[in-house]
């Protein structure tokens, strides 16, 4: 995951720091030194980096930190809220048109994921803004690109207009904002082409386009795979055509993620929503605030309960947490609790959303403990219901027969029986707290 690295030697400065009754001159200069070779390795741009850390020791000098009782509480506090800062400071929000139809262009090089974030943006805008969105592929180059944007819109249920690849990409825009003024819709996406490299026909293109369409947004994706490049790419894009704002694909890769933490400060140009995965849901709205959070350790509860809200189905989850709390607790009960997990995503995405478990876990197995978890619901569903209702029936013959449903072995239907009484145990013991007015801890 991006920032990993970055994190890591952070919360090791910082631990470094802790019981430390005074900061010295000496070891402020030491701390900035190791926040400096961190942020460098993790692919920060050299001047974001020098400005950043002369704005951190600014504010370490006149905190008073070399005075403070807890010199490690305030370094921390100050590089968060410099972080912050970095990133853009408060969440860059979609421009609308408050008199008509919003129109967004999206641009970018091929292979940054523009046709894919297109999908997701349009699926984020239609169910967290309430818009009813249309997507314009325009990018007539490539027949893959519309074929896949037709997929993706089916998919989220948003129409998607192509007059082909025969017709030019300004014509295309041009009858679909017709077609979108016509039929009611708020908001226009439009796909645009993309190039392996900025060229004078790309650009000529997308001149026209945003002629054309006098667009609220121009977005322009970049892949945080492609490192400091980053930067030039958008740097180049907007003394072209003004961009409005970032999208930044591929955060779960194995990158250093420096240079998203660079293009706000290197471009003036605000990150708007970043993609972490390959499913259409894996895209969220930045906010600086929360990236920070996850930078420094502290996890990103906020987005987590989102999540939750989102994935979860509240009335079942309602459910089994009243039967828990009136003692009763099936192997039904158990199955609902893993496929809410599951709705999530997965898991190592949440545990490093959990402030403190991003660290607590490192280095343990996340897909052996989802496999874990795929196995015990096939297991679960090749009991009967009077098997998940009343688990004590299942002896060895029952045991035998549900490893073999679903592809198991004994030990590890044994396994979940046991696992499954312990809850069970664990879920009685809370009830009986609540009830009596105490609190579980």
């Amino acid at each position: 995951m991006a920032f990993e690295s970055l994190s890591e030697k952070l919360n090791q400065t910082f631990r470094n720091l802790t019981g430390k009754g005074k900061l010295t001159e000496k070891n402020m200069e030491d701390v900035l030194q190791d926040i400096r070779r961190a942020m460098l390795e993790a692919d920060v741009n050299f001047s974001v980096v020098t400005s950043f850390l002369a704005s951190v020791k600014e504010k370490m000098v006149g905190e008073k930190v070399i005075d403070s009782v807890d010199p490690a509480e305030m370094t921390v506090k100050i590089v968060y809220d410099e972080l912050v800062e970095l990133l853009g400071s408060s969440q860059a929000e979609i421009n609308y048109n408050p008199e008509g139809l919003t129109t967004i262009m999206l641009i970018g090089l091929q292979g940054t994921g523009k046709t894919t974030s297109v999908a997701k943006i349009a699926n984020v805008l239609k169910n967290k803004e309430n818009k009813r969105p249309l997507i314009i592929a325009a990018d007539v180059v490539r027949p893959a690109a519309i074929e896949q944007l037709k997929v993706l819109g089916s998919e989220i249920g948003v129409e998607v207009f192509s007059l082909g690849t025969s017709i030019s990409a300004l014509e295309t825009v041009k009858q679909g904002l017709d077609y979108a003024k016509a039929n009611n819709f708020d908001t226009v996406f439009i796909d645009t082409a993309g190039r392996l490299s900025i060229d004078e026909e790309l650009m000529h293109e997308l001149e026209e386009i945003k002629a054309l369409v006098n667009p609220e947004e121009i977005l322009l994706t970049v892949d945080a795979m492609t490192g400091q490049d980053i930067i030039n790419v958008a740097q180049r894009f907007d003394e072209l055509l003004n961009i409005s704002g970032v999208v930044v694909t591929k955060l779960d890769g194995d990158a250093r993620g420096g240079a998203v933490l660079s293009v706000k400060s290197v471009t003036n140009v605000p990150i708007k929503f970043v993609g972490d995965g390959e499913k259409i849901e894996d895209l969220d709205i930045f906010y600086p605030e929360r990236m920070a959070d996850r930078i420094m350790g502290m996890g990103d509860i906020v987005s987590l309960v989102e999540k939750a809200e989102e994935k979860m189905d509240i009335e079942a989850a309602e459910k089994s947490a009243k039967r828990m709390m009136d003692g009763e607790f099936t192997l039904d009960d158990m199955l609902v609790q893993f496929d809410q997990i599951n709705r999530m995503g997965p898991l190592s995405g949440i545990l490093k959303m959990i402030p403190g478990l991003n660290q607590m876990t490192k280095g343990l197995d996340t897909d052996k403990a989802e496999d874990a978890m795929t196995m015990n619901k096939a297991i679960i569903r090749s009991m009967t219901q009077e098997e998940r209702d009343n688990p004590r029936i299942i002896r060895t013959s029952r045991i035998r027969r549900i490893a073999n449903g679903s592809g198991t072995s004994v030990r590890d239907v044994k396994n979940l029986i046991r696992q499954y009484d312990k809850m069970k145990d664990q879920m009685r013991m809370m009830g009986r707290m609540f009830k009596g007015g105490q609190m579980p801890f």
